[in-house]
């Protein structure tokens, strides 16, 4: 494979492409500001994006003026436009391990929220509970996958019990939203007659 590196101004987009990605320009950009640029476009001979459209427009923010390219001549146009929606498309059906995910974040000392993961901060665990491997029993880290508007709900139900029920440490807890959701969930329970 032959990278070469092509001033930015004679690279161009694709005028059709259906992926929408302007809400990821500025993660891509804080990657490639922290790692470097190890992800070559992909092109035409024409020099049109065939795939790394976001980078492209990264590389634009970051006043770049050199990318690295990929000239893929030896795809046909259907090959192209195939290869254009697959590259995209692939990504989506990956998933992430919750059990290992959080592990993997604990470990890593700089700021990963830039590239759209949630941090965890010392203030919402207290001074005793920490993320470091090895054993945390009795405490248990629970992720979920969430729309926006369940976690809008959820966030703004632990609002509430924290307001109006003045929720504090649960079992030696003293993360506040671990508890607040423990309320919210025990007061459900209550109801349903489970405990």
């Amino acid at each position: 494979m032959n990278i070469l590196q092509l001033p930015l101004e004679e690279v161009h987009p694709y005028k059709n492409n259906p992926r929408k990605n302007d809400n990821a320009v500025d993660a891509v950009a804080a990657s490639i500001r922290q790692y470097g640029f190890l992800v070559p476009l992909v092109i035409t001979a024409e020099h049109e994006i065939i795939a790394g459209h976001t980078r492209y427009k990264a590389a634009g923010r970051l006043g770049l003026s050199t990318v690295p390219c990929v000239i893929a001549d030896e795809l046909t146009e259907d090959q192209i436009k195939a290869f254009r929606l697959a590259d995209n498309k692939v990504g989506e059906l990956a998933q992430w391990d919750v059990d290992l995910l959080p592990l993997e974040l604990a470990d890593i000392a700089q700021d990963m929220a830039v590239f759209g993961f949630e941090s965890i901060s010392e203030e919402e665990f207290g001074e005793e509970f920490t993320l470091d491997s090895g054993e945390k029993k009795p405490y248990q880290q629970i992720s979920l996958t969430l729309h926006d508007k369940q976690a809008e709900l959820i966030m703004a139900c632990i609002d509430y019990v924290h307001a109006h029920e003045e929720v504090g440490e649960t079992f030696g807890n003293e993360n506040r939203k671990g508890n607040g959701v423990y309320e919210v969930v025990r007061q459900w329970a209550e109801q349903k007659k489970l405990v």
